[in-house]
């Protein structure tokens, strides 16, 4: 073929790509559906010149189209693991964890039941053997939800469900391959009825082999690309050539699932890439992966849209009964999952909940693509299978692809429509009256001085300031005294507001080199949770997600576990140099929100919204540097070291801000520029770099600075280290429950724990201890012990406490405090103990 032909063509479908676009925004219609429609009329205009006598001077054309290298190992080892791993680089997959119940549900329980119901009703109603059958479930059985997502997000649907779609289309083409590939080598191997035990078996081994696989590709890519730092585009050329290692590895060397091997190693990078790459070489890797998943979902639309008019070359009547099958078994597959599975998962409080129109929306959302006209592809290219089959799975696959492109997806938004989905709640058209009235306000201080700078005319400048004041004054009229926004939901709008600055922040921030990549991920992260609890539940919503900001995660217990039971310290070492550093940011971003909110909120909702936000602010400044303080208590001197690492990277960034005002104003030349940006380079690369942390010499001083145990020698000191064990508590933890016997005493080394005992409550902090009342008493039950700030506890159990209450002076006399404080004689709680000291 004509090479010129080749590249005429090709950069046609680029140009055809390029329309489409704006085409569907004007249309109304999802971009696939643009695509689809205009893949099919290619495809269908190249067999009609060549067929009719018309015309003879497009044949060359319509040669080349119909000739094109399109099989189903393009769609599959080309474009497939480009889209995969785009979406997997693209995700917030902390966030997604949070939901990960409704998308399992939905990528993969969902794919199974479509395969078993599409399979099983074909079986019923046509004479294919039910192999063939389950195979054609597998294909029909994957989802193309991106224009459902799109839809979603212009009408500002919630973050949650957003996630959960996005998780869906990244799951569901994974698990419905899998079983595509198990129910292909039935058919190729001639089993009609197979064992759908034995074949669900041998899911998990796909699915855990692939995983396992592009686990490891991913970890030396990032290895290498940790060589690379320096060179940004070393860097993207390894993440390029990394899913399709994965993919390739996975399917011809282990036999496993690629797809699952390219979701694996695109999450292995987003997880560990922001803290291995710098901030704008990460940004920069996720552009160019935008651009290429862009192009290659585009391009596998149109090339497999061309061969629908072929797929359904030898179509009969009798096949519409069967493609009518199809469709209704598929969508009460998916139905069966949406408003049966779900809401019992809701009830079971396994699940977060879905409301009912967006269920709807979700169902009807459920539009096939190019993964199901590739899949149906790869059955009609097998020389193994039938002919009967194969022309079945692609007329069945095609058809039931036109029907969810061209009926459900030209219909979407009419049903978005009618389920009201498109309109704004209540409290979002109120916040977007609190949009307009604050932008306005800054829009006129800005033509304010404008126009001073200009020093414009008087008459002009009165007339359009009287014209744009009348606005002004209608916007914050109407904002203020809008009878739909109550009270509650002013102070939403103020939590939501402050929540969305604060991740702004938190991006410039970045941006500036202020915070660490990992750290900026996480405070993000943080945001939106922020932003989601004012959203659903308001002020308590919002208050919830600032403690679990603060709060002790998992890892962090875990990794606290195995260092107390088994002395393993790297990971309690890092998790805590984590925290150190996360809450620092914290500290630095918290700090400037309260300047927006005496600006730019109160203009808008008052006095009263702005003292109680910043009321809200004050207390999760508190929390932050509660945490903080323990934390110092803990390891004195390491808050310190990471405050100076912050300083160094401020002024690098700072420095390199002047080198570039110097380049641009031509007081230095390139020549210059480049040997100080790449001394700068080496000195920002010195000081990303984090100090360690010495968890086992920390915990002697913290001991030694025990005021209990001030009296304790060295080697008395040592002992007493081995001895301690330490617990995290995160607020509203339950440290005793009061129907449990006391086996240990507790010292609180950081934070504070309230005590309820016989109607009456105490307060213990820094410095106090429990459970030693309960113990001295013989063996009494000690009252219900909650944690109210984030702390850190000392525990020693009962034989080691009573030794060394006999050695210590410190100890004794604390036991006696503690008993005058509850009305208990001190002779009674020490008895016979005499100190040795």
């Amino acid at each position: 073929m004509d090479i010129v032909l080749i590249t005429t063509i090709i950069a046609s479908l680029f140009l055809i790509i390029g329309v489409a676009e704006p085409l569907s925004a004007r249309l109304r219609l999802p971009f696939t559906v643009i695509l689809a429609a205009v893949g099919i009329l290619i495809g269908s205009g190249a067999i009609f010149f060549l067929q009719t006598e018309l015309t003879d001077a497009l044949n060359p054309v319509a040669e080349a189209i119909l000739g094109l290298p399109i099989r189903s190992n393009v769609f599959l080892y080309v474009f497939l693991p480009t889209l995969l791993f785009q979406a997997t680089l693209g995700m917030n997959l902390r966030r997604m964890l949070d939901d990960w119940v409704p998308i399992v549900v939905l990528a993969v329980v969902a794919v199974v039941v479509a395969t078993l119901g599409v399979g099983y009703a074909l079986s019923w109603t046509s004479g294919l053997p039910l192999a063939a059958c389950l195979l054609i479930g597998a294909i029909v059985s994957t989802t193309d939800p991106s224009a459902v997502v799109s839809i979603f997000r212009s009408i500002s649907a919630p973050r949650r469900l957003s996630r959960i779609i996005e998780g869906e289309s990244l799951l569901n083409d994974a698990a419905a391959i899998a079983l595509f590939g198990l129910f292909m080598g039935y058919v190729m191997i001639g089993v009609p009825d197979p064992s759908l035990g034995q074949a669900l078996a041998q899911f998990p081994v796909l699915i855990g082999g692939g995983a396992l696989t592009g686990w490891l590709v991913a970890r030396v890519a990032i290895w290498l690309m940790g060589l690379f730092g320096a060179h940004e585009l070393a860097l993207i050329s390894v993440s390029v050539a990394l899913p399709y290692l994965a993919y390739i590895g996975a399917e011809q060397m282990v036999g496993a699932s690629g797809v699952i091997a390219v979701v694996a190693a695109g999450l292995t990078l987003n997880l560990a890439g922001p803290g291995r790459l710098s901030p704008q070489a990460w940004i920069n890797l996720r552009e160019v992966w935008g651009l290429l998943a862009h192009w290659s979902g585009a391009l596998i639309f149109i090339l497999a849209a061309l061969l629908i008019p072929r797929l359904l070359g030898d179509v009969r009547i009798s096949d519409f009964a069967l493609i009518g099958t199809v469709v209704v078994a598929a969508i009460a597959a998916r139905a069966l999952i949406l408003f049966a599975l779900l809401p019992l998962l809701t009830l079971l409080r396994v699940s977060p909940v879905v409301e009912r129109p967006y269920r709807t929306a979700i169902l009807w959302g459920g539009l096939r693509g190019a993964v199901t006209l590739a899949l149906a592809l790869a059955v009609t290219e097998s020389i193994r299978v039938p002919l009967e089959v194969k022309r079945l799975v692609g007329i069945l696959a095609t058809g039931f692809t036109l029907f969810t492109l061209l009926v459900q997806g030209s219909t979407l938004r009419f049903v978005i429509a009618w389920l009201g989905l498109d309109r704004l709640s209540p409290i979002d058209q109120a916040m977007s009256r609190q949009v307009v009235a604050v932008a306005l306000q800054t829009v006129r201080e800005d033509v304010a001085r404008t126009t001073e700078d200009y020093a414009l005319s008087r008459d002009v400048v009165r007339a359009e300031a009287k014209a744009f004041g009348e606005r002004l004054d209608a916007a914050v009229k109407t904002a203020e005294d809008s009878d739909e926004i109550l009270d509650k939901d002013r102070i939403t709008l103020g939590l939501i507001a402050l929540a969305g600055f604060e991740r702004d922040t938190i991006l410039q921030r970045l941006r500036e080199g202020s915070l660490a990549a990992r750290m900026a991920e996480q405070t993000l992260l943080d945001a939106d949770r922020l932003i989601e609890g004012a959203r659903v539940a308001g002020r308590g919503g919002y208050q919830k997600a600032a403690r679990r900001s603060v709060a002790y995660g998992r890892s962090m217990r875990i990794a606290g576990a195995l260092h107390a039971r088994f002395g393993v310290s790297f990971a309690l070492a890092r998790r805590t140099a984590d925290r150190f550093e996360l809450l620092l940011s914290q500290r630095l971003i918290l700090r400037d929100l309260g300047v927006f909110i005496d600006g730019r909120i109160r203009r808008i909702h008052g006095r009263r919204v702005t003292d109680l936000l910043q009321g809200l602010l004050n207390r999760r400044i508190e929390m932050v540097e509660t945490g903080l303080e323990g934390l110092r208590l803990q390891y004195p001197g390491y808050a310190e070291e990471l405050e100076r690492r912050f300083i160094r990277r401020t002024a690098l960034r700072l420095e390199e801000r002047e080198y570039v005002s110097m380049r641009e104003d031509g007081l230095i030349g390139a020549e210059v520029f480049t040997t100080l940006m790449q001394d700068l380079s080496k000195r920002r690369a010195a000081a990303e770099s984090r100090p360690s942390l010495d968890i086992r010499l920390k915990r002697l001083e913290l001991i030694r600075q025990f005021p209990l145990f001030a009296d304790l020698d060295d080697k008395a000191v040592r002992r007493l280290d081995r001895a301690l064990t330490f617990r995290y508590v995160s607020p509203d933890d339950v440290v005793v429950r009061k129907e449990n016997p006391v086996k240990n005493v507790f010292f609180i080394a950081s934070g504070a724990v309230e005590l309820e005992s016989a109607g009456q409550t105490w307060r213990l902090g820094r410095g106090e201890m429990f459970g030693q009342v309960a113990i001295l008493m013989k063996n009494a039950r000690l009252a219900a012990v909650r944690a109210i700030a984030p702390t850190t506890l000392l525990v020693l159990d009962i034989d080691r406490f009573h030794r060394l209450l006999r050695k210590s002076a410190a100890l004794q006399n604390a036991v006696r405090e503690s008993g005058e404080k509850r009305g208990i004689d001190p002779d009674v709680l020490l008895g016979d103990v005499r100190s040795e000291v």
